[in-house]
C-alpha cells in the first residue's frame, strides 16, 4: 500500500472538498487580497495565546496496538504485541509506543471517542471538522462541507507576525481544507523532508538574486518574489486587485530574521534533532515545535499509511510506529522543557480505531465505535485517562464523547466559541459545532 494512502485512496471529489487545497504564501496572500479586508475580530480571549499541533495517523490508528491494549482478552482480540507499564501506575500501553509509555504522565488518553462512519472519506472529515459529511452524496452533488479545525483558528485569528495561522506538513488530509471559509484560509503547505540537506520551505526562501544582493530595486525584488511557486489554478484571477500590501507581507516574511530562523532547522542543537529523530516525520514535528514558538496558530501533521488490513503486527514492530513513538514523546518532553506545553495543544489521532478481532490477513479493519486520542497541554491534565472501552474494546463504555464534544473542546482550548454562526459564500448560516459538549475531564 502506498504510504501516504489507504484502502480508499484519494477521489477526485474528495480533494475538491478541501476547497482550494493547500496553498504556497503568495497563493494564500493572493486569497487574502481576492477576500479583501479582514473582519475585525475584537479583543484577544484568553485561549488565543494557545496553539496546536494535531498529528494525523491518516487511514485510523489501531487502539489496541496504542493506547488501549486488551491483554485479558481472547487471542483473536488481543492480537500479538504484548503491553508495557507507563509513567503512571496502573496504566498500560501497547509494547509498540515505549518512549510515549514514558510520558503518560504528561498526557491525556480519551479511550471514549466515537461515532459511526466507516468510511476513509467520512471518518476524516468527522474527526477533522467535528461535523457529519452529508449523506448520501451522490456524485455531482451540491453540498456543503465544513472547514477544518486550522482552518477555521486561521479564519479566527488571521496572520500573526507576518506568518500564516494554518501550516500543514507534507500535504493536506482530504478534509484539512477550508472549503466555504475561502483560500485565505487553506493551509500553507511545507512539503519535502526536513532531514534532507536540501530542504527548503518554498516561497519563504529568499530567490538567489536577493540572497545575493543583485536586486537593486523594489520592483525587481517584487518580480522575484512573484516567480516563487503558488498553488492558484483555483483562484480567480483580478488584475483589477492590488497586491502591493500582500507583496509587502511577503517580503516582510521572507526578510524577517524570526522567521528565517524557524523555518531553518540547521539553527536547532544537534542532540535536540536527535531526540527527534533524524528521519522524515521527527524532523516535521520539530519543524512544527519551532512554528508554534514564533506563534503560527495551527498546525497539522500528516503522517499516512496507517490502515493495516493485513500485517499490522508487523507493521507495528516496523519502522512506522517507531519514529511515530520516539518523535510524539520528544515533541511532548521538548514543549514541556521549554515551558511552551501550557500554551499549546498536542492533538494524536485518526479517523476511527480497527476492529476488535484480528482477520484473516492478520490485520484489523475499520472501526469507528472505538478509538484511542492522545492529547497533552494547554491545560489538559496530566497523566489521565478520560472514558473506557469495554473488556473487548469493541465500544467505548464509559464516559461517551462524540466527535462534536471533541470540536466543541479544542475551540474552546483555542478561544474560538463552537456556538458561533458561520456563512457560506451563499449567505446561507452554518453553525460551528451542532450540540457539542465539552469533555470536561479535559478541563478539571
Amino acid at each position: 500500500m502506498n504510504p501516504t494512502h489507504n484502502c480508499a485512496g484519494l477521489p477526485r471529489r474528495d480533494f475538491l472538498q478541501l476547497g482550494v487545497g493547500g496553498l504556497g504564501l503568495a497563493g494564500l496572500l493572493q486569497a487574502r487580497a481576492l477576500a479583501g479586508p479582514a473582519l475585525s475580530r475584537g479583543s484577544a480571549r484568553p485561549g488565543d495565546r494557545v496553539n496546536c499541533i494535531m498529528i494525523w495517523l491518516d487511514g485510523g490508528p489501531s487502539h489496541y496496538e496504542t493506547f488501549d491494549p486488551k491483554p485479558d482478552a481472547p487471542a483473536e482480540i488481543r492480537g500479538a504485541l504484548g503491553t508495557i507499564p507507563t509513567a503512571v501506575s496502573g496504566l498500560r500501553f501497547s509494547e509498540a509506543v515505549p518512549e510515549l509509555a514514558k510520558v503518560a504522565g504528561k498526557v491525556t488518553v480519551v479511550r471514549s471517542i466515537c461515532h459511526k462512519d466507516p468510511n476513509h472519506g467520512g471518518g476524516n472529515h468527522y474527526m477533522m471538522t467535528g461535523a457529519r459529511t452529508p449523506v448520501p452524496v451522490a456524485c455531482g452533488a451540491s453540498v456543503t462541507f465544513h472547514p477544518s479545525f486550522g482552518s477555521v483558528v486561521s479564519h479566527h485569528r488571521g496572520l500573526r507576525h507576518g506568518l500564516p495561522a494554518y501550516v500543514s506538513l507534507p500535504r493536506v488530509s482530504r478534509s484539512g481544507g477550508p472549503n466555504f471559509l475561502g483560500g485565505k484560509n487553506a493551509p500553507f503547505v511545507i512539503g519535502g523532508n526536513p532531514q534532507d540537506k536540501s530542504f527548503q520551505v518554498r516561497d519563504v526562501v529568499l530567490p538567489a538574486d536577493i540572497s545575493e544582493g543583485r536586486a537593486a530595486s523594489r520592483r525587481e525584488l517584487r518580480a522575484s518574489l512573484d516567480r516563487m511557486r503558488r498553488h492558484t489554478d483555483r483562484l480567480a484571477e483580478d488584475p483589477a486587485v492590488n497586491f502591493d500590501q500582500y507583496f509587502q507581507q511577503g517580503v516582510d516574511l521572507v526578510l524577517s530574521p524570526r522567521a528565517q530562523a524557524a523555518f531553518d532547522l540547521n539553527r536547532e542543537d544537534a542532540t535536540v534533532r536527535d531526540a527527534y529523530g533524524r528521519h522524515d516525520f521527527g524532523q516535521r514535528l520539530l519543524l512544527a515545535r519551532r512554528l508554534v514558538e514564533v506563534g503560527v496558530s495551527w498546525l497539522t501533521v500528516y503522517s499516512g499509511g496507517w490502515d493495516h488490513h493485513t500485517k499490522l503486527f508487523d507493521a507495528y514492530r516496523g519502522e512506522q510506529v517507531r519514529k511515530l513513538d520516539q518523535g510524539v514523546a520528544a515533541l511532548i518532553n521538548d514543549l514541556d522543557a521549554r515551558g511552551l506545553l501550557d500554551t499549546t495543544l498536542v492533538l494524536l489521532l485518526g479517523e476511527f480505531g480497527r476492529t476488535p478481532k484480528v482477520n484473516k490477513d492478520a490485520g484489523r479493519d475499520h472501526w469507528p465505535h472505538a478509538m484511542s486520542v492522545l492529547m497533552a497541554g494547554a491545560g489538559v491534565p496530566r497523566g489521565q485517562v478520560v472514558g473506557a472501552t469495554d473488556a473487548k474494546g469493541y465500544h467505548a463504555s464509559e464516559n461517551i464523547y462524540r466527535p462534536e464534544d471533541f470540536a466543541a473542546s479544542i475551540y474552546t482550548k483555542m478561544g474560538v466559541d463552537p456556538a458561533q454562526m458561520l456563512h457560506t459564500n451563499t449567505g446561507r448560516p452554518v453553525q460551528l459545532v451542532n450540540n457539542g459538549r465539552l469533555i470536561k475531564e479535559l478541563f478539571a
